[in-house]
């Protein structure tokens, strides 16, 4: 999404890279071979040669429809995105890896020391990578790469850049203002442009303005249900578990009874407290189970139920109970009588 300069949003996979604005520079050095023994990576040939990943130019083989190999040019320091690079034509849908076979039988090298110069079948050249000048990169031979690289000097003069990459924080905006931010976020709703595919196939037209039959454009919308689940959870927890907002949690309340089985003074005002809520149509999760206060605790707040009532033998002496909304940082010690009425304004303000 962009900074605020204009409404540009999308998908990461989606988003569009426009070509660099200014022109590439002018070669300044002459092509190099440069010996890299074992360095295979961006990050190790950038190391070894003291080069910025950016002034580098990486290049992957991916499977054609033909049943050879295509090339993908990148800058070094950009990642391919497939969803964009398989729409391309030529190459295979999923988009695929070339297997180090294919890589071998096309260039004669093996993965690692890849390079457009020479290369002996398709490319494809990134907008990015289409301005680099001067840039290294593998020469096609085992420890080797290549430096002081410029297209149309040392290799063919792609006739156009193509839209390769993921884009990155601060990149241009594709529609002309403001720069990219990078946000997480889950899709939970959508909406499909149809066309007329599925018209067609049904032989659903209807008349237009001239009478004459039309096929039906189409389109379909939806929200994804188990997405807001999902989405409320990325957006409402701790290290503790869930944290969920009030309206999407599947009970109001954990009414929380301990030592239940041996206090009868426990259990008959746990009893009396559900059936109050529960009157008032307060949803409570009772949990009655004969097990350790630590483990109800825990699964309390792994379940992230909103507000949490404690019934024990020791507040019941005081004549307390303890109370703790799932937020909180610490409890708080409730008069026992009324307390099912301040919970229930508690809930309902």
């Amino acid at each position: 999404m962009s900074d605020g300069a204009d409404q540009y949003a999308a998908n990461v996979e989606l988003a569009a890279t426009l070509p660099p604005a200014a022109p590439r520079a002018a070669a300044t050095t002459t092509l190099q071979r440069v010996p890299t023994p074992g360095k295979r990576t961006i990050a190790d040939v950038a190391a070894f040669l003291q080069v910025e990943p950016a002034r580098m130019l990486k290049l992957l083989l991916v499977e054609s429809t033909a049943g050879g190999v295509v090339g993908l040019a990148l800058r070094g320091d950009h990642e391919l995105n497939a969803v964009k690079a398989q729409k391309l034509p030529g190459i295979a849908n999923p988009l695929r890896m070339a297997s180090p076979e294919a890589i071998r039988a096309a260039t004669g090298s093996k993965p690692g020391f890849l390079g457009p110069v020479g290369l002996p079948c398709p490319l494809f050249v990134d907008h990015a990578a289409l301005a680099l000048a001067d840039f290294t990169c593998g020469g096609n031979e085992k420890d080797l790469h290549l430096s002081g690289v410029n297209w149309g000097r040392d290799l063919p003069e792609p006739a156009v850049g193509v839209d390769l990459r993921n884009v990155v924080a601060g990149d241009p905006s594709p529609t002309g203002g403001g720069r990219l931010s990078i946000r997480r976020g889950i899709e939970v709703g959508h909406i499909f442009q149809l066309g007329t595919r599925y018209s067609e196939a049904l032989k659903a037209s209807v008349l237009d303005e001239s009478g004459k039959p039309v096929m039906m454009a189409m389109g379909c919308y939806g929200i994804g249900i188990t997405r807001i689940v999902a989405a409320a959870i990325e957006q409402n927890h701790d290290a503790a578990g869930i944290a969920w907002p009030a309206p999407l949690a599947p009970f109001q309340v954990v009414l929380v009874p301990l030592n239940m089985p041996k206090s009868e003074r426990v259990r008959e005002l746990a009893e009396r407290l559900y059936a109050e809520l529960s009157a008032a149509g307060i949803e409570v999760l009772f949990d009655d189970r004969d097990a350790r206060p630590g483990v109800k605790f825990a699964d309390a707040e792994l379940l992230g139920i909103p507000h949490r009532l404690v019934v024990a033998e020791r507040g019941i002496e005081a004549g307390r109970l303890e109370y703790r909304h799932r937020r909180a940082v610490a409890n708080e010690d409730w008069p026992l009588d009324g307390a099912a009425a301040q919970l229930i304004a508690r809930i309902r303000p």
